[in-house]
């Protein structure tokens, strides 16, 4: 088997998060969720919206990614259309 290092397909510009998602979400699974977004892994997403995603990375449209933490709190990652910057927040933060 080949494994292949599949790097990221964006920039995620400066990295923020919300101090909600930061003292709910663990360390560990900011680091994995971001480096998953950026490889364009979007998590839990239904057919649409991984569709819209596709769409806004070639158009340089805003992204978002939705994932659920080690401790069942689920957040998401929006990566803005000029991708200057990407926050990490909570659904209840937006």
């Amino acid at each position: 088997m080949i494994a292949y290092d599949i790097g990221p397909r964006f920039s995620l510009g400066q990295v923020l998060i919300t101090s909600n998602a930061a003292s709910k979400v663990p360390p560990e699974d900011v680091e994995k969720a971001l480096r998953r977004h950026a490889r364009g892994d979007w998590g839990d997403l239904d057919a649409h919206d991984l569709q819209e995603n596709e769409r806004s990375l070639k158009e340089g449209c805003r992204l978002l990614s939705a994932y659920r933490a080690s401790n069942g709190v689920k957040f998401w990652i929006i990566t803005e259309a000029d991708r200057a910057s990407t926050t990490l927040l909570l659904p209840e933060d937006y």
